[in-house]
């Protein structure tokens, strides 16, 4: 167990609060009154059997002591820490714990600017994206601009010629009104458009994202269709909120035939049980209950909350267009557009049935590994006449204890990847300037 160097300002607040003196502490504690006192000003650390002893004459855990509350700004002033050099000076990231016994409120106040940034990051990631996919925003900002534009060049017009007749010059300041109303009533439809939409995340743009909202409120598990007489999969969705359009509910009926048949095929509780004996590891799984991979990485990002490790899993179809998003924590999903092109997902899409394991790294503030499994199947729903038809898959895990060699260096999306050397990168990074 880790003692942060403020176990000793724990042990004094502890102490106080019971009304407990220093000497008596110390002579609990099998300690002098002056080795205490260090201990409480953080001028000695505090050793395992000092702790216990300690914790025992206190009435608390050791973890009481020993980690406190500060962790969760310990992270956030890591965080803000992280790839952030002013010139050629390095935060002392290894004393943060000294700056926050310090200066407890400068250090809140570096965590929560740090918070507040990270979240101004993710609104410009959102909006950027939802610029650049939204087809009524496009439209309205390009009328906007239309609009500014025709006012514009009359209003020049006016200003540089001095010679304009009377009838040219009051169909000019006609057009510069008609203009402006076009222009207010543009702007107007602009702002009433996005005031409607307030809610971050929540204004679903596709049938896709109605139908991931619908399995993220079910932690994308389906209690219903592990039971041996399932209702009607139209039941099932009836009334569902996030299923507003006719295509998100044409995806959903598709999305719960294939669950049912992966359920079937591997009823829950044998799975579980394999699961237990074998761990997350998808080939492992396939030998132990004769199946093929893909319904085991389906499987695995389908389990009820608790049964197994964190994960995510990704799905794209031959143009490499994400058809499916089960997000990992860390591990950064474009809600639009491309992902990246490093990810083992697209590798396993141009190597069909070849298993691809790999540790990658996604790019953030502070940088997240991960263990991935990528897969491709083709299939051919319309017989041997017909077209074939790839899925690639790919199952993020969290990484291994141990691993041997660099990971595979990844981000998101390039539009929003900060890795400026990226010898993949498509287009410049909105994040790292010049975007």
């Amino acid at each position: 167990m880790a003692r942060s160097a403020l176990t000793g300002t724990r042990v004094r607040e502890r102490r106080l609060l019971i009304g407990l003196k220093q000497a008596d502490l110390a002579r609990m504690a099998g300690i002098s009154p002056a080795y205490l006192n260090l201990i409480e000003h953080n001028r000695r650390r505090v050793g395992a059997d000092l702790l216990t002893r300690l914790a025992d004459a206190l009435g608390v855990e050791e973890a009481a002591l020993a980690e406190g509350a500060e962790s969760t700004l310990f992270d956030g002033l890591r965080e803000a820490a992280a790839g952030r050099a002013v010139g050629d000076v390095e935060p002392e990231a290894a004393r943060v714990e000294e700056f926050v016994g310090r200066f407890p409120g400068w250090a809140a106040l570096v965590a929560g600017q740090r918070g507040r940034i990270a979240g101004l990051e993710r609104a410009v990631e959102a909006l950027h994206e939802r610029m650049a996919h939204d087809p009524f925003l496009s439209a309205s900002l390009h009328e906007v601009v239309s609009a500014v534009t025709s006012v514009r060049s009359t209003a020049a017009i006016l200003a540089e010629s001095e010679d304009v007749a009377p009838d040219w010059r009051a169909r000019f300041h006609r057009n510069i009104y008609e203009d402006s109303i076009r222009l207010s009533e543009a702007a107007a439809a602009l702002v009433a458009y996005l005031d409607t939409s307030q809610e971050a995340e929540t204004g679903l743009s596709s049938p896709q994202e109605e139908v991931e909202a619908w399995l993220a409120r079910m932690q994308y598990h389906l209690t219903p269709l592990e039971r041996p007489h399932p209702p009607a999969p139209e039941a099932l969705i009836a009334g569902v909120p996030e299923l507003a359009s006719n295509a998100a509910r044409h995806l959903a009926l598709a999305h719960i035939g294939r669950y049912r048949a992966d359920a079937l095929a591997l009823p829950l509780d044998r799975f579980l049980e394999a699961l237990e004996q074998t761990g997350p590891d998808p080939a492992a799984l396939a030998r132990h209950l004769g199946t093929g991979l893909g319904p085991i990485f389906r499987r695995l990002a389908t389990l009820p909350e608790g049964a197994g490790p964190p994960l995510g899993l990704v799905a794209c179809d031959a143009s490499g267009t994400l058809t499916f998003r089960r997000p990992a924590p860390g591990f950064a999903l474009p809600r639009h557009g491309a992902a990246c092109p490093l990810w083992p997902l697209y590798e396993a899409l141009i190597r069909p049935m070849a298993p691809i394991r790999a540790v990658v790294e996604m790019a953030g503030r502070v940088p997240q590994r991960f263990t991935t499994y990528g897969y491709c199947e083709p299939r051919y729903p319309g017989g041997f006449d017909g077209p074939q038809v790839v899925e690639a898959l790919m199952l993020i895990l969290p990484p291994p204890e141990a691993q041997d060699g660099a990971p595979k260096p990844v981000g998101p999306s390039c539009r929003i990847c900060p890795r400026p050397d990226c010898a993949a990168r498509r287009e410049p990074s909105i994040l790292v300037g010049g975007g």
